[in-house]
């Protein structure tokens, strides 16, 4: 998928988000609980972001996404994490890890994505281009990224060492934005139901994300990553269901956890609140995976290696959905 196909995907999208309702919070498979409050507006949590990036992509996934590769070797012509990459290699690998196809060079990726005018307006997951176009990296916020410096060093965090030549946004921004913005779901709901062929509970997944004004997409891949559509599932901790559901959460809701319909219109509830509370789509994973409680302690996604890993794991399964790759 190129970035032009990949900007007209999320404009899809935005245009889709728009009212949701609902409360707050569970956790993943093999951990524990959730509690919630009621919400309103999705459209309010996500209104004013920027986007350019692939459907639910943000700048916090992206961060998280390069975090993995902290101590790989530089190499030059790079691609392969197991061997050693060099600092387009990093970044080709970190956003295709999200889904998203960007060329091999920096002097390609240079073009990719929209202008940032300076780094003061610079925001997480943001590419940072210098010297003249020979170096790459990715921006994490105050001053500090992420990339492959040179040989004999490894992908490590840094300050940003001198003014880049470029900054491009690739997708949304991270620390505090939203995944996508909103503006009308009726007009495209049934077009992105139609987009589940193939997953399983396909139509319950559409219904209560045209209840809630979520992309069905993104209930089915937090489903995906949960149980792998098992409505079966039982962690070790006791999560059960679908959507894994602690039985107190489930209490809490008033739904039977291994009832599919039940526990995905328990979790598009429970999403709606977190994108009401946070603000972003990234932090809403994070606190399904983790609670609300932790992404509020740390002021975005824990450091938790289970959550790290879990919200692009979720949004890269959104993008394949989108895409029509159920499994």
């Amino acid at each position: 998928m190129t970035i032009t196909e990949v900007q007209s995907r999320i404009s899809d999208i935005q245009s889709r988000i728009a009212t949701l309702a609902g409360p707050a919070v569970l956790r993943a498979a093999g951990t524990t609980k959730a509690t919630a409050a009621g919400g309103t507006a999705f459209a309010d949590a996500l209104a004013g972001a920027t986007t350019a990036g692939a459907s639910g992509v943000t700048g916090d996934a992206v961060v998280a996404a390069a975090k993995k590769y902290l101590g790989v070797p530089y190499v030059f012509g790079g691609t392969n994490p197991k061997t050693g990459l060099d600092c387009s290699g990093l970044v080709q690998r970190v956003y295709k890890d999200l889904g998203i196809d960007l060329p091999r060079l920096v002097r390609h990726q240079r073009n990719e994505g929209t202008a940032v005018p300076n780094l003061a307006a610079a925001k997480p997951g943001d590419l940072l281009i210098f010297e003249g176009y020979q170096h790459i990296g990715i921006y994490l916020g105050n001053n500090k990224m992420i990339h492959a410096p040179q040989p004999g060093e490894s992908v490590k965090i840094g300050s940003v060492y001198e003014k880049p030549t470029s900054i491009r946004r690739i997708v949304s921004d991270g620390a505090g934005g939203a995944g996508f913005n909103a503006a009308s779901v009726a007009r495209t709901a049934t077009a992105a139901g139609a987009r589940l062929s193939g997953v399983p509970y396909a139509a319950q997944f559409t219904a209560a994300a045209e209840r809630h004004g979520l992309p069905p997409a993104l209930l089915a891949a937090v489903a995906k990553v949960e149980s792998n559509y098992n409505p079966n599932a039982v962690s070790p901790a006791g999560a059960r269901g679908l959507m894994q559901f602690m039985p107190a959460t489930a209490r809490d809701y008033g739904i039977n956890p291994m009832n599919p319909t039940q526990a995905i219109e328990g979790a598009a509830r429970k999403l709606s609140a977190d994108l009401k509370s946070f603000g972003s789509v990234s932090l809403a994973l994070a606190a399904y995976n983790a609670g609300p409680g932790a992404v509020r302690q740390y002021g975005g996604i824990p450091p938790y290696a289970e959550t790290q890993a879990y919200v692009p794991k979720v949004l890269a399964a959104m993008t394949r959905i989108e895409r029509g790759g159920a499994r």
